[in-house]
C-alpha cells in the first residue's frame, strides 16, 4: 500500500523517482495519466484495468463519459519502471502537472499522485483546515468496523 509523500528533484530526460521503500510494490511496468486536480496518476496494471472496465461500462453518448475517457484514457501512458525506479513523464503531462525542477510524489493506496511542490502546498493548506474538514466529510460514512 502506497502511503505518505515524498519531496524529491526531477532527474535528467524528465525522469521521476519512485522512493525505494514503494518500488517493491511496482512491477515493470506502469500507467501514468493526467489526474483530476492538475496532478499526475501513477497506477499499477490492475488498478488501471479496474477503471478502464468502469470506464468502458458507462453510455458512450453521454458527452461528459467520453470527456473524462478522453481526459483519463486519451493522455495514459504505459510507461517501464527502470531497475532504480525511475520513470520517464511525456512532455504533455509534465506540463498539465506544472512540473519543472521538483515534484511530491503521494501515496494514495492502491496508486500514486505526483505534484507541482506549489500545487502540493496549496492541497496541505485545504487539508489542514480542520473546520473545514468536520464539515465537508461529514456526510461520508467512514468507520473502522
Amino acid at each position: 500500500m502506497f502511503l505518505g509523500h515524498y519531496f524529491n528533484q526531477l532527474k535528467r530526460s524528465n525522469q521521476i523517482s519512485i522512493p525505494s521503500n514503494w518500488r517493491r510494490l511496482i512491477s515493470g511496468r506502469v500507467y501514468l495519466t493526467q489526474g483530476f486536480d492538475q496532478n499526475l496518476l501513477i497506477l499499477g496494471e490492475d488498478s488501471f484495468h479496474e477503471i478502464y472496465l468502469r470506464i468502458t461500462s458507462l453510455n458512450i453518448a453521454d458527452p461528459l463519459v467520453r470527456l473524462f475517457s478522453r481526459m483519463f484514457l486519451g493522455k495514459a501512458s504505459f510507461v517501464e519502471v527502470d531497475r532504480k525506479g525511475a520513470i520517464s513523464l511525456p512532455v504533455n503531462l509534465m506540463e498539465y502537472a506544472n512540473l519543472e525542477s521538483e515534484f511530491v510524489i503521494v501515496g494514495q493506496g492502491e496508486y500514486l499522485e505526483v505534484w507541482s511542490p506549489e500545487l502540493w502546498r496549496q492541497q496541505q493548506s485545504e487539508i489542514n483546515d480542520a473546520q473545514a474538514n468536520a464539515q465537508r466529510f461529514s456526510t461520508f460514512t467512514i468507520a473502522t468496523r
